[in-house]
């Protein structure tokens, strides 16, 4: 089988044991930078491919890996490869979903997944004055659109709340406000692949450091998960429409929310936590599309679902009880 990975390098970890899963099961890997893919279109309803101006020989799959800097154009690549019929791992449509906030949140909220209570507000003045409603100070403060490193803020007072709140949206940013969880032991991450769960860690924040995500700045810990864990994971990834993905879940008072789904989740963090290999059920799942399994549907409006699962109905977290949401031409050649 010859799989397409899209990603900026082959030398990018994550990247690099895909390759390395692929081969041991004897497929031809190559690695695409979506940058240099060209698209020619027609009024005739062709298109061609072309990676350094050369034309793009076919594949059986793709396996995207786009980082949010290039989200608009890797994206259109994405596109046009499933609009040429190629089976994709994680379409445009669904990794688009994840990385708009608000719309995941929107879409999670309205099926019954538990979310961080969220306002979102174009005026910074109507967000502070709704600060109350997410439980008051401190409160996270998350970029609509961004990077994961630099799009989360935590904001300790109703000063420095003002303070963000005006910088950002003076800058034309979009953002939603949450509520700020400060201790928990169960700030954790699932990799779903298929629908399924198949591995999860606990995040451990390093001692007198606020970390924004749950990767950065945290120990990792293999974990078993609960059924109501599970399930708040797998459902929040099929409404998302992904294939692959990595949720972020909080645990308050037994309550699991969801605070993000990720479409291209690092691998070696979770690999070195749990000691498993979670490169190749990636692999797996990309031989089961090739071979004509039901791909992940990708939700438009979908109408709201109860949550079969043993998840509880949300209910508002008493005022000082919060937890801490810390929440090339590659490998093949073209």
């Amino acid at each position: 089988m010859k799989v397409t990975l899209l990603s900026r390098s082959a030398s990018i970890p994550s990247t690099r044991r895909l390759v390395e899963a692929g081969r041991a099961r004897g497929h031809r890997m190559r690695v695409l930078n979506p940058l240099r893919v060209q698209m020619h279109l027609d009024g005739g309803g062709r298109a061609t491919l072309y990676y350094d101006r050369k034309k793009l020989a076919p594949t059986d799959v793709v396996l995207p890996r786009i980082a949010q800097s290039i989200s608009t154009y890797g994206l259109a690549v994405v596109n046009q490869f499933v609009l040429n019929g190629v089976p994709l791992v994680n379409h445009a449509q669904a990794i688009a979903q994840s990385r708009s906030k608000m719309r995941s949140l929107q879409l999670l909220s309205a099926h019954g997944i538990a979310i961080p209570a969220t306002v979102m507000a174009r005026d910074a003045a109507h967000l502070k004055e709704m600060v109350g409603l997410v439980g008051g100070v401190p409160v996270l403060v998350k970029l609509l659109q961004g990077q994961e490193k630099h799009g989360v803020m935590v904001c300790e007072s109703l000063q420095s709340l003002e303070a963000a709140l005006e910088a950002v949206l003076g800058l034309g940013h979009n953002l939603v406000m949450q509520e700020y969880v400060k201790s928990t032991s169960q700030d954790v991450r699932v990799l779903v692949v298929g629908g399924k769960a198949v591995a999860a860690v606990r995040r451990r924040p390093r001692p007198g450091r606020l970390a924004h995500t749950l990767i950065k700045g945290a120990r990792l810990e293999a974990m078993e998960l609960s059924p109501g864990q599970r399930a708040t994971a797998e459902k929040a990834t099929r409404l998302v429409g992904l294939e692959v993905a990595a949720v972020d879940l909080l645990d308050v008072e037994g309550q699991s929310k969801v605070f993000e789904v990720n479409s291209s989740p690092a691998l070696p963090e979770m690999e070195a936590a749990t000691g498993l290999d979670l490169a190749t059920p990636i692999i797996l799942r990309a031989e089961e599309l090739v071979a004509g399994a039901e791909p992940v549907s990708i939700p438009d409006l979908i109408p709201p679902q109860p949550l079969l699962d043993a998840v509880p109905t949300p209910s508002p977290a008493p005022r000082g009880k919060r937890a801490s949401r810390t929440s090339s031409r590659g490998p093949g050649g073209p």
